[in-house]
């Protein structure tokens, strides 16, 4: 925020006008001043909250000036009320708090008496006498204070207090009716302590807490520090065992303390420091941080992603059993959400890679977020700032974990494609066998019951390819959607690689891909592999004008790969589809024969013209001696 707009207002012969002129001429005004002082605009200082720029505006409480009293009310970010006598006191409750409501503004109030320089009863008990009753009845009242603008007495200190009203308020921290910080706050409060246990043992040591300090008030905390705050939280839950650290409970409460003693900005540095804005949301740049993936590209996670994610994994595997557990994985995403919506609706940890008791893996870990960054790279970027990804370097966003790949607009050109993470379309007739196949790439049993597939189904694993190098490979089976997801350019456009599939055992299977091919000509411009699946039964003619091999020939492409995901050798499949889609121009249909190989036509008539050119340097040579 820019600026603070103060809009003082209270009634006749108040002083409401003495403050303001107190507070700029440092010194009481004894002359006769204006009924109504012009705006005044006071710079950012060094004292200033937040370095705003502060605006405040003088009104009159009499009935011909309602009309710009009501402008002014509407237009300002906190109201000062100023009463000075009982009359002026009684008015506040039954008058002007009222009248705020009536306008439908919603900004803090700031409650001041002033004059009291005019009485002797500024006792303590007093003043909560006084003043208490009216902020119980009004939750809108921020703060009171009393004030003495003839003696300079707290003027600044009012003036400040509606500064930080704006600034750092209190309302949507603490609940003073409940006594207790709001739910969204210490939801706010437990992420922030989440992030700061490094080791996750519940509590903060005191490198872990001097970490925190040096994050949010850029400077260290002093051993006497550090040891008062303990026997703060140590007095206020006795049950919290400060030899170990700070635990939970103990940073709530004492969160909890600077609230009730009116220290609230403490708690609004460290949000802010957190990335929260005054609603207690998380600022839509630091979650959705601009990422711009071109045309054909793909992003990906970098090796600091990798390395995140990877840690993240080994600190919250508990019992090292290298699988993450249901409650494992609640304590790892407690800082988001929840699962990401797209996990949740493909079932995850079904996607990916789990070990015999069904828990995911460290493999399986990896690739289930390989898949999420090439499908929906924001969705990352939004689970690393819950999830506390910092770059290594203090300069870079959370976009460092990620890299963009290079387009690959032109497939057929020789070569790989700089991608480690690529997606395949499995394809076939109903029964083919595609969902067994996701299931063997996930090393799952087989099973041998027949499950249709109504919505598309994921897996994503880990491949190594020839030559050790490793990448993730997507397979996606379109099930009810194929039809639709065909025609979508843009889906296609993200394809990889198409695996067409057909059960050898089935004499009507194969004439689906054909069919498909002749409804869908631009699968023409994908690369592709052709696929017979169920290669242990018996394997019977196809009820089609060409039989498998002939029709792949036709196409001048490999015959189909016969496997079977009862073989052991079923993992060679998968190589072969990382590979095609790594190096997408083997992987072509081809209409015609290819270009003849001339090197041999040109070496030779290279070798031809060397002679040639040698034979005449000879005979200019020979022709010059003589």
């Amino acid at each position: 925020m820019a600026t603070v707009r103060v809009c003082v207002c209270g009634d006749e012969g108040t002083g409401k006008s003495s403050l303001i002129a107190s507070l700029v001429k440092d010194v009481f005004v004894s002359n006769k001043i204006q009924p109504v002082l012009p705006q005044i605009t006071i710079p950012p200082s060094i004292g200033t909250p937040e370095n705003v720029t502060t605006t405040i505006i003088d009104t009159s409480a009499r009935p011909q000036d309602r009309t710009t009293l009501r402008k002014e009310i509407r237009k300002s970010n906190v109201i000062l009320l100023v009463y000075s006598d009982h009359y002026s006191y009684e008015r506040v409750a039954l008058f002007w708090m009222p009248y705020f409501r009536s306008l439908g503004v919603n900004v803090p109030v700031v409650l001041c008496a002033n004059k009291s320089d005019l009485t002797d009863n500024t006792t303590p008990q007093v003043i909560e006498d006084e003043m208490l009753p009216v902020m119980n009845e009004f939750r809108e009242i921020d703060s009171c204070i009393r004030a003495s603008a003839r003696e300079h007495q707290n003027v600044n200190e009012t003036f400040f207090l509606c500064q930080k009203a704006v600034t750092h308020p209190i309302a949507p921290l603490f609940d003073y009716k409940e006594g207790n910080l709001k739910p969204a706050c210490v939801s706010a409060l437990k992420r922030i302590f989440y992030l700061c246990d490094k080791d996750q043992d519940g509590y903060l040591n005191d490198d872990e807490i001097q970490d925190f300090q040096a994050k949010c008030f850029d400077k260290p905390l002093s051993s006497e520090d550090l040891d008062n705050i303990k026997l703060s939280i140590a007095k206020s839950v006795p049950e919290s065992d400060t030899t170990k650290g700070v635990d939970m409970r103990g940073f709530l409460q004492l969160n909890k303390i600077y609230a009730e003693k009116g220290r609230h900005e403490t708690i609004w540095i460290i949000l802010r420091k957190y990335h929260y804005t005054d609603s207690l949301s998380l600022e839509d740049n630091f979650i959705h941080p601009r990422l711009d993936v071109p045309e054909y590209a793909s992003a990906e996670l970098s090796p600091a992603g990798y390395r995140f994610f990877m840690d993240l994994f080994l600190l919250f595997d508990k019992d090292n059993d290298g699988g993450l557990n249901d409650q494992e994985l609640d304590a790892l995403f407690a800082p988001t959400p929840g699962l990401p919506l797209s996990w949740v609706e493909s079932s995850f940890p079904s996607t990916t890679v789990r070990n015999e008791a069904g828990h995911i893996t460290l493999q399986g870990w990896l690739a289930q977020w390989s898949m999420t960054t090439f499908l929906e790279p924001k969705t990352t970027l939004e689970y690393l700032a819950y999830l506390g990804f910092e770059p290594p370097n203090a300069r870079e966003s959370l976009t460092s974990a990620l890299k963009v790949t290079k387009p690959r607009k032109r497939r057929r050109r020789p070569g790989r494609v700089e991608r480690n993470v690529v997606l395949c379309y499995i394809i076939g007739a109903a029964g083919a066998g595609k969902s067994s196949l996701l299931d063997a790439f996930l090393n799952r049993p087989f099973d041998g019951l027949y499950h249709p597939t109504i919505k598309p189904r994921r897996a994503v694993n880990s491949v190594e390819l020839q030559g050790g190098k490793q990448c993730y490979l997507i397979l996606e089976e379109l099930g009810e959607l194929e039809p639709a997801i065909l025609e979508n350019q843009v889906r296609l456009d993200s394809c990889d690689l198409i695996c067409y599939a057909y059960d050898s055992s089935d004499p009507d299977s194969f004439s689906h891909i054909v069919d498909l091919r002749k409804r869908y000509p631009q699968l023409d411009e994908l690369p592709s592999i052709y696929t017979a699946l169920k290669a242990d039964k018996d394997k019977t003619t196809q009820r089609s004008e060409l039989q498998p091999d002939q029709y792949t020939s036709s196409l001048m492409m490999s015959t189909p790969v016969h496997v079977s995901v009862t073989w052991n050798s079923i993992g060679e499949l998968f190589v072969s589809l990382a590979e095609a889609a790594t190096n997408p121009s083997t992987a072509f249909p081809k209409s015609e024969e290819p270009p003849p190989d001339r090197t041999s036509l040109y070496l030779a008539l290279g070798a031809t013209t060397c002679a040639a050119v040698a034979a005449f340097m000879i005979w200019r040579r020979s022709t010059n001696s003589i």
